[in-house]
């Protein structure tokens, strides 16, 4: 991103944090955008989910939660973008202030609640903005707060949006609306599923489910078994946390909420290793949390990744972080004799070896 943006970017970092979110999506709406990013190392291309991505670095869901910017975030080197959560109905979410930075930490903690404007608006806008130019599109499903059946808001999600995606995300594991993330106990993910599943149809768009990184080891061995036997295409592994680390040092550390950035990266990359591990590397995994640097990405690839998203970032380190991330990342991948991206993918996993370099 040009110099002059990055400095904008640190003048609305004085903002309250909401403002400065919503002030940053008007910007990004209205203001003239540079050029086409330039092409990515070859060696950082993955096909996954049947999708060809130019480099496996995304924006997570949560920055873009209207599907209102998420067409012009590709020209800051994103090679897919995630919208939402988008629930059934349009609901503000929790009452204000409900986002706080912990600059001290590198972190944001957030108790949005799903704040949307549902699927109609949604596919409006989907539908006036095309496919034509715009990075790889995943829409994240929710439900709403006040809903009896949830099964039903993930179903009518697939109904509303499942054409305009290129793969859909049924996220069961936000902290912030209340009884969500007992949708992860496998009794109820396996009939979540089967009805998503069934609603989907065919082998398009991708399924993928979000989950929590505060899991036991039991409920993770169980989302592994639903998962693989339920036929869903991936795991985006791993949300926020409630957690909150004896390290933090930020006076708001104490505030409810989803804990996401710096201190998550150690955590989500465990679990995503563990997710790897339980469902033997037959599907594909997103790596989520903590992401800021080339090593962090490249540790969740050597984990089980074959994609990575980021987003708390980019709040302290601006949107030039991607390119950063991604010279630092093939740089990584050809030092350790990798000619693919794909080759690393799980290595950590695998009896030392000479990697295939062909």
């Amino acid at each position: 991103m040009p110099a002059l943006a990055e400095a904008a970017l640190s003048v609305i970092r004085l903002l309250p944090p909401e403002t400065a979110h919503r002030l940053t999506i008007r910007m990004l709406k209205a203001l003239p955008l540079p050029g086409a990013a330039p092409a990515d190392d070859p060696i950082l291309r993955e096909r996954v989910f049947g999708l060809d991505f130019p480099n496996p670095i995304g924006l997570a869901a949560g920055f873009d939660k209207n599907a209102e910017v998420f067409a012009r975030m590709g020209r800051f080197g994103f090679s897919f973008v995630e919208i939402g959560s988008v629930t059934p109905r349009p609901q503000a979410g929790n009452p204000r202030p409900r986002l706080f930075r912990l600059a001290e930490d590198q972190a944001v903690i957030n108790r949005m609640g799903f704040n949307s404007d549902g699927f109609a608006a949604v596919a409006a806008r989907l539908a006036k903005a095309g496919r034509t130019g715009r990075p790889i599109l995943g829409i994240n499903l929710g439900k709403n707060k006040e809903s009896f059946d949830a099964v039903a808001d993930y179903v009518a999600g697939v109904a509303a949006l499942g054409a305009m995606a290129d793969y859909l995300v049924v996220n069961v594991s936000s902290p912030n609306t209340p009884g969500l993330r007992a949708l992860q106990d496998a009794g109820a993910l396996e009939r979540l599923l089967a009805a998503v599943m069934t609603a989907r149809g065919g082998a398009r768009p991708p399924l993928l489910l979000k989950i929590a990184p505060d899991l036991a080891m039991a409920d993770r061995q169980d989302i592994a078994r639903v998962a693989l036997a339920s036929g869903i295409d991936g795991l985006i592994v791993a949300n926020t946390t409630t957690d909150r680390p004896r390290s933090l040092k930020s006076p708001s550390a104490s505030e409810a909420g989803g804990l996401s950035g710096r201190p998550l990266v150690a955590p989500s990359t465990a679990l995503l290793s563990d997710m790897y591990r339980l469902t033997e590397g037959k599907l594909p995994l997103i790596g989520v949390g903590g992401i800021a640097s080339g090593a962090d990405a490249y540790a969740k690839i050597r984990a089980g990744a074959s994609l990575v998203q980021l987003y708390t970032a980019l709040v302290y380190r601006g949107p030039g972080l991607v390119a950063r991330i991604k010279a630092d990342l093939a740089l990584r991948l050809k030092a350790d004799g990798f000619a693919r991206l794909a080759y690393a993918v799980g290595a950590d996993h695998r009896a030392p070896r000479k990697e295939n370099a062909s």
